[in-house]
């Protein structure tokens, strides 16, 4: 079981998203995304991501992540298709799909409470 404590040690395991309309944004990432969500026992609405390891929750009150430090990005079957639902439910597409090397692709968009974040393709790794 030590071993098992071990690997957890370090993993980035929740996250706090800053938000300016909760439900829209926690409909967004459902759709988008697949995420979970769940309304907690003290009210608040949190997620957990498609694979159970990462959870979290929307805030209001904080400055949007618009100014790139820290950029998290979320790993879909397909960049182009992911990118047409974000500007399909109106979010902004900051920087378009960037191929990488072969069968890897990325590109940015701002969420609905103006936070930019990345997605990433990998041929075969999301359906791993």
């Amino acid at each position: 079981m030590a071993t098992d404590r071990a690997m957890l040690h370090g993993k980035v395991a929740y996250l706090q998203i800053p938000a300016v309309d909760i439900p829209a944004s926690a409909r967004f990432y459902r759709e988008v995304f697949g995420w979970g969500v769940r309304e907690r026992s003290d009210g608040v609405l949190a997620f957990d991501d498609t694979t159970g390891q990462v959870s979290g929750e929307w805030v209001v009150g904080r400055v949007p992540a618009r100014e790139l430090g820290i950029l998290a990005y979320v790993l879909v079957d397909d960049v182009e298709a992911t990118l047409e639902k974000i500007a399909r439910l109106g979010c902004e597409v900051v920087m378009p799909v960037t191929p990488q090397k072969e069968g890897e692709a990325i590109a940015t968009f701002r969420d609905p409470g103006g936070n930019e974040l990345g997605i990433f393709h990998q041929r075969g790794l999301a359906q791993a």
